[in-house]
Order: C-alpha cells, then sequence, then structure tokens
C-alpha cells in the first residue's frame, strides 16, 4: 500500500495533461492542420462558386435598377402595364399554387399510404414535368388544348378559350411546379408513419379529424416549403406561359415575360422597366425564403 500510495503522490511527468491523457503525437496535429487547412479551401471554394453564381447577378440587378435613382424605379411600378403584369403574375401564381397544394398533399397521401398497381410509374410521371424544358411542356399543351389540338376546337366551340388565354398559363404554371408541394410532403409523411393516425382510428375519429389533427401538424413545414418553392416557380416561370400566353401588353403578360420584352426592346426607359420588373420579381422570391428561414427554427425549438 505504501508503495501504491507514493507512485499516486508522484507529479505527473512533463507534457502530459491534467486528465492524465497523453498529448496527440506530431503525427495527429499534422493531420489535423492539414484537415483544417483542406476545410478552409473548400469552404472558399464554395463561397466563391455562390458569389459568382448568385450573389453577382443580384448585385448587378440591383446596380442597374437603381442607377439613375428612385424616381424613375417608382414611375415604372406606377405603370399600366407593370401593373397589369403583376396582377395577372399574382393570379396564375395564386392558382396554380392552391392547385399544386391540394394536389401535393392528396397525391403524396395517396403515394405513402396506398399500395396499388402503377403507384411507381404515377410517381415516375409526376416528376416529368421538371425533367423536360417548359418550352416543350407548353408546346404539348397547344397540341392538346389548341385550335387544332385534340381538345381545342370542342372547347372553343362551347365558349371556352384555353390557349393565349390565362387557363392556358394557370395549366402551364401548374405543371412546371407540379412535384415541389408533393416531393416535400411525401418524405416527412413516409418519416411520420402511421401508428398515430391508427391510434385516432381507434379512437372514434374519422378521416377529416386525423388529417387535420395528426397529419396535417405533421406535415406543415413541409407543406410551408413547398408551397414557397412552388409560388417562387410559379411568379418565375417564363419558357411554357410564353409559348401559351401570346404575351400580349395588358391583357396576357406576366412579370417574366413584360421583363423579356421590355429588355429586347431599345432605350433607356425599356431597360429601366426591365431592371425594375426583375428586381420586384427577386424581392419577391428573396422574401419567400427568408420568411421560411425565419419560421423554422421557432418551430424546431419548441
Amino acid at each position: 500500500m505504501a508503495d501504491v500510495t507514493l507512485v499516486a503522490d508522484q507529479p505527473a511527468r512533463a507534457g502530459t495533461r491534467p486528465g492524465g491523457a497523453l498529448p496527440p503525437s506530431p503525427h495527429v496535429r499534422r493531420l489535423r492542420r492539414r484537415t483544417t487547412r483542406t476545410a478552409w479551401v473548400l469552404r472558399l471554394i464554395a463561397i466563391g462558386y455562390v458569389l459568382a453564381l448568385v450573389a453577382l447577378p443580384v448585385v448587378s440587378v440591383v446596380q442597374h435598377t437603381f442607377a439613375d435613382g428612385l424616381g424613375p424605379v417608382w414611375d415604372v411600378l406606377r405603370s399600366e402595364d407593370f401593373l397589369a403584369a403583376l396582377r395577372l403574375t399574382a393570379l396564375v401564381a395564386g392558382i396554380a399554387v392552391v392547385l399544386n397544394t391540394v394536389f401535393g398533399v392528396g397525391m403524396g397521401y395517396l403515394l405513402v399510404r396506398y399500395r396499388f398497381w402503377g403507384r411507381r410509374f404515377l410517381s415516375a410521371v409526376i416528376d416529368l414535368p421538371v425533367s423536360i424544358s417548359p418550352i416543350v411542356v407548353g408546346v404539348a399543351l397547344i397540341l392538346v388544348f389548341g385550335t387544332y389540338g385534340w381538345f381545342g376546337e370542342q372547347l372553343e366551340s362551347a365558349g371556352f378559350r384555353v390557349i393565349f388565354a390565362v387557363p392556358g398559363m394557370v395549366l402551364a404554371t401548374v405543371l412546371v411546379s407540379l412535384p415541389l408541394v408533393l416531393r416535400e410532403v411525401v418524405p416527412t409523411l413516409e418519416e411520420a408513419g402511421i401508428e398515430q393516425e391508427q391510434a385516432a382510428q381507434s379512437l372514434g375519429a374519422n378521416a377529416w379529424q386525423r388529417f387535420w389533427r395528426i397529419t396535417l401538424p405533421t406535415i406543415k413545414w413541409a407543406l410551408a416549403y413547398g408551397v414557397a418553392l412552388s409560388l417562387a416557380r410559379s411568379l418565375g416561370e417564363f419558357g411554357a406561359v410564353r409559348v401559351v400566353s401570346g404575351s400580349v401588353a395588358g391583357e396576357s403578360q406576366t412579370l417574366t415575360l413584360y421583363v423579356n420584352d421590355s429588355y429586347q426592346e431599345f432605350g433607356a426607359d425599356a431597360q429601366r422597366q426591365a431592371f425594375a420588373a426583375a428586381f420586384v420579381l427577386m424581392a419577391i422570391a428573396v422574401a419567400l425564403i427568408v420568411v421560411i428561414a425565419a419560421l423554422r427554427p421557432k418551430e424546431d425549438r419548441s
């Protein structure tokens, strides 16, 4: 016992840590320094990539928008053509988001909770619109609903015009943003499972009560993020809407078409109109992302 006590009372050897652990070897320290340098290089590459592709174009749009001050921009924002394009964009995007939200939640629930023949094929078809060019989507709509399309003549005979009108623009926007809500909702439903819904059903809850009190609270943040993505995509759609709208100023011209048509015209006024409208679209998209990013941590903490 005396020997053990003497050994325990001896001071720690030089170079050891208070807890008795030996310091890392020189090889380990070199590996740590090398890993730290690699991490910093990768971070700098990622930041430079984002700045080059995202930040610099955004700054350029802002600079050109306000190059002559706030007055010219305000004049553009009050013009009839801009306001008409803004109203039409809000109408088309709003209808498209509502349709995609209802469809996304319903189809997500169907694909996750039920097994049926053709389920995988249906899931693949839903992703098809984002896999092909939006211009192809517009052409396909003309071939189906145009004057000489499959249903165009019958619809026009009934007094319902699809192509070169608001219904065609809504259809085009819905198709290009089709899977955005669905693909956010499906993983959340798969992770949540069906135990809570089965327990509620055993207690007498009907389908609507189970959806409102269990399913919707479970998917609400995935749904909110999908709706934000769908809205941003709908507001910025150009190719498919360009094909089916005709882009008539004040009638069938959305903000993206307004930007394109103004930018292709000659003159400083037309360029100013294009930059002002582009700034508005960019500001709306950024605001949507900021709102979702700001709200999500509050929900996580609660």
